[in-house]
């Protein structure tokens, strides 16, 4: 049965392992050079007191005098013993120049020979040296004592045994030891407290965890498309990954710079700036729109924010797209039920014999719907556009709003550049109807009025529209476009914003003043390219004949001769503005300011 193998100490422990051989080496090594300098210290002290006590004697008169009397050891030995006692020093030997002693500590060594060198006090010079003695190793130093003459008559030696240098030594390595002892003790101790909280910070991971969740978290976040924005407590950004540096359009260098100095819309610097969880909360960028999903990392203390962002622009078009192809299909509902209430009626009358009222009604029926599509698509050449219009109208219809194309509006296809993307158009064209005929709702004689007019002349693309709802009060102009600002409670005013991030992106203008009708009026003007003049020689002019002869062979009705000639007029003369009933689908003749409705 094979053992399982020990988990690897942690970080934590093993720096503490670290730091305590490390503080017993120093203290060890500190101890020791304090054991060896004071051991050298003691026995320089010894020798300087030892010369002091020997050059004292060899200087004394009484010595000098007792050297030449006929008993030196009478007269020396009881002041040598005295003098050893005061000075503190293990011995205090005086003896003849040839080395016989008269004194000594212990009274039997006197009258023997000296132990040690005494070469260089015969001489004259004081010596100092360490040697083995009667009462055992010591340090010591031999002096010369001078007559008058300058002859050396005796010869002085104090000295202090290793003995006693050590005994000293011995007390100060006690007073170092314990100083070192508590040293050691202090710094396992900081080390311990220090590597405590290394251990809960690191929650008690070795190093190849936290090598292995380094190389982890950085291949995550590297690999995760969506947004990571991680803030410390001071709000500054202290992590992001590329997803959130391509979200956000900021370089490389933002990490360390506070969150609030980034230049990002205000909104959104107020949800990662914010102490509160956000969840799923929409923002907008210049260009984007984000889902932004905040979290405070709270551990004891607030350590700082941890902020995810989705990208959904794509899907909030989509979204839109979604939404005006549900406009559309209930306009077709609406549409195929008026239309089987015609039908019904139609029937009803043919039915009851009076056919001419039901060809009558039919017949303008159709009429009036034709017409409705030709003036919106003579208006308007951009195909999204004219669909566009056609779906709005049968839904304002369905709720009860008369829709207007206004006389001056005119889009010729192909005037749209195509760097303005017909989504943009559809996003705020639409937005704006929809707004409009959500306000002018409810309201007598509900009407919205559209303008959408190319006006190469003046380099700008043109969309109005104004309704007769309540208006937009002054205060509320400059927020009306931001996230959130709406008057029909939570959860909307997404649709003005994404308008204003259109506009902005096609480097145009937004402006919200009163409509003649009394609610609002949003103009938006976006740039159109310069017309390429070209040289287009004039053409002639095609000249037409006053009658087109009919061929034989097609048959002409009862009431017109068949050799008879079919004249075309110069031009063909428009039928008067016809109003449109309610729900009925169709556009007013062009050149008329009749209801799309």
């Amino acid at each position: 049965m094979r053992l399982p193998l020990p988990r690897p100490r942690s970080l934590a422990g093993q720096l503490f392992a670290m730091q305590v051989v490390l503080v017993a080496v120093v203290v060890a090594g500190c101890a020791v050079f304090a054991y060896v300098t004071d051991r050298a210290q003691a026995e320089e002290n010894a020798r300087r007191q030892a010369t002091a006590t020997a050059a004292a004697v060899a200087d004394s008169p009484s010595v000098v005098a007792a050297a030449r009397s006929a008993d030196p050891t009478a007269v020396l030995q009881p002041y040598a013993e005295a003098l050893r006692r005061h000075a503190g020093v293990a011995f205090v030997v005086i003896m003849a120049p040839d080395g016989t002693r008269w004194t000594h500590p212990e009274p039997e060594q006197i009258g023997r020979t000296y132990l040690g060198h005494i070469e260089e006090a015969v001489a004259g010079r004081t010596h100092s040296e360490t040697h083995l003695g009667v009462l055992g190793p010591s340090v010591r130093t031999v002096a010369p004592v001078f007559d008058g003459g300058g002859r050396v008559v005796a010869l002085v030696s104090a000295g202090i045994t290793i003995e006693e240098i050590s005994e000293q030594v011995r007390e100060q390595v006690a007073a170092l030891l314990g100083m070192a002892g508590a040293a050691l003790a202090l710094g396992g101790a900081g080390t311990y407290v220090i590597n405590a909280r290394l251990r809960r910070h690191t929650h008690g991971m070795n190093a190849t965890e936290l090598s292995r969740m380094h190389d982890y978290h950085e291949a995550a976040l590297h690999a995760v498309r969506e947004g990571l924005v991680m803030l410390d407590g001071r709000r500054r950004i202290a992590l992001i990954n590329d997803g959130a540096r391509e979200l956000l359009g900021l370089d490389e260098g933002v990490v360390g710079r506070p969150a609030a100095e980034l230049g990002l819309p205000a909104t959104l610097t107020g949800a990662l700036l914010s102490s509160e969880p956000r969840v799923d909360e929409t923002h907008l960028t210049a260009d984007r729109v984000l889902v932004v999903n905040t979290r405070p990392v709270v551990g004891g203390e607030r350590r700082g924010t941890v902020a995810t962002l989705r990208d959904r622009t794509e899907l909030q078009a989509l979204s839109g797209e979604l939404d005006s192809e549900r406009g559309f299909t209930e306009a077709l509902r609406s549409q195929a039920h008026e239309a089987a209430n015609r039908l019904h009626t139609v029937v009803s009358l043919i039915e009851l014999g009076r056919v001419a009222e039901a060809v009558e009604f039919a017949t303008a029926e159709l009429e009036l719907a034709q017409a409705l599509t030709d003036r919106v698509v003579d208006a308007v050449g951009e195909p999204v556009l004219a669909a566009l219009l056609l779906g709005k109208a049968a839904q304002a219809n369905e709720r009860g709003v008369e829709l207007v194309l206004t006389e001056d509006s005119r889009i010729d296809d192909g005037l749209v550049p195509s760097a303005l993307p017909s989504r943009d158009l559809v996003t705020i064209l639409g937005n704006l109807i929809d707004n409009a005929v959500e306000a002018a709702g409810g309201t007598p004689h509900a009407r919205v009025t559209v303008t959408v007019a190319a006006r190469t002349g003046d380099g700008e693309l043109l969309l109005r529209v104004a309704d007769n709802g309540p208006g937009v009060r002054p205060a509320d102009r400059d927020a009306v476009l931001g996230r959130g600002w709406s008057t029909r409670g939570p959860g909307r005013g997404l649709g003005l914003a994404l308008v204003g991030q259109a506009v902005s992106r096609a480097t145009g203008t937004l402006d919200v003043t009163d409509a003649e009708e009394g609610g609002a009026a949003f103009t938006v003007r976006l740039p159109l390219p310069a017309p390429m003049p070209a040289d287009v020689p004039t053409p002639t002019a095609v000249q037409v004949p006053a009658a087109v002869p009919v061929p034989a062979d097609v048959p002409v009705p009862a009431d017109v001769p068949a050799s008879a000639d079919v004249p075309v007029p110069a031009a063909l003369p428009m039928p008067p503005a016809v109003p449109v009933p309610r729900g009925t689908p169709g556009t007013p003749p062009a050149g008329s300011s009749e209801v799309v409705s």
